[in-house]
């Protein structure tokens, strides 16, 4: 079994990472393998080497497909957020427990028909025993964790309107971001326990001043790196999957 953090491109001086292009029926992905206490954890920057891929266009099932052919049982992934909550301000971090889609455009399933009708239960869609264990060991790291909330995602690559942001609010998003959906989805459906930390980067439009790119670089190099060791913690002791029902959330009807 190996286990994977997917989010940026660095991998903090862990160790000697080893690259590896993998093929998958929807496309080729590029990922890093490192070694620690002798379990591999695979890094995988979602948006591509060298960020070049926005939200939209990224190839979320080929990068799913990736790990589950790496044999990935365990994911834990960052995502950069605009908050919309008063109690989650920029450079913050919080777990995600639960998700609203925008999105518009994007291949969100890998059950497209011709083997059948398949179904997935979302109802534990950000895998609780993962989320357990980050609360649990985030002291550890120095991170303070505001708590857990709903995550909004939206199309890109614009910034929501500030009406959209408060809609959001109105039926419960707590931070918004791009990415989220369908990663969250695909890995359940390739029956990955998969769990999100948010990284507050900004306010989002209309809540709180203008959103400043220099804010959003600073808030996510100030925690990513506290954040990505305690991922590493955590998946370094993870051998299965008894303590979840992510293996059993895809039904077929």
């Amino acid at each position: 079994m190996r286990a994977a953090i997917i989010g940026g491109t660095g991998v903090y001086g862990i160790g000697q990472a080893v690259e590896k292009e993998v093929q998958t029926q929807y496309g080729s992905v590029t990922v890093d393998i490192v070694t620690v206490e002798g379990k591999e954890i695979i890094f995988l920057p979602r948006h591509g080497k060298g960020h070049g891929l926005p939200p939209h266009m990224i190839n979320y099932r080929a990068n799913m497909m990736a790990l589950k052919e790496l044999e990935v049982t365990h994911v834990l992934a960052t995502c950069a957020v605009g908050s919309c909550n008063d109690s989650m301000a920029p450079g913050d971090v919080m777990v995600i427990k639960d998700f609203l889609d925008f999105t518009k455009a994007r291949p969100i399933t890998f059950y497209d028909g011709g083997d059948g009708v398949f179904h997935t239960d979302v109802s534990d869609i950000y895998c609780s025993d993962l989320r357990t264990n980050f609360h649990q060991i985030a002291n550890d790291f120095d991170i303070d964790v505001k708590g857990e909330g709903v995550y909004v995602c939206t199309e890109g690559p614009r910034f929501e309107t500030a009406s959209e942001i408060q809609f959001y609010k109105q039926i419960g998003g707590d931070v918004v971001g791009m990415t989220n959906v369908p990663e969250s989805v695909l890995a359940k459906e390739l029956n990955m326990c998969y769990a999100a930390v948010g990284i507050v980067t900004n306010w989002c439009t209309g809540v709180s001043g203008d959103i400043v790119m220099h804010d959003i670089q600073g808030a996510m190099k100030a925690n990513k790196e506290k954040v990505t060791q305690a991922f590493i913690s955590i998946l370094t002791n993870k051998d299965n999957q008894d303590a979840c029902a992510c293996t059993r959330a895809v039904m077929a009807l």
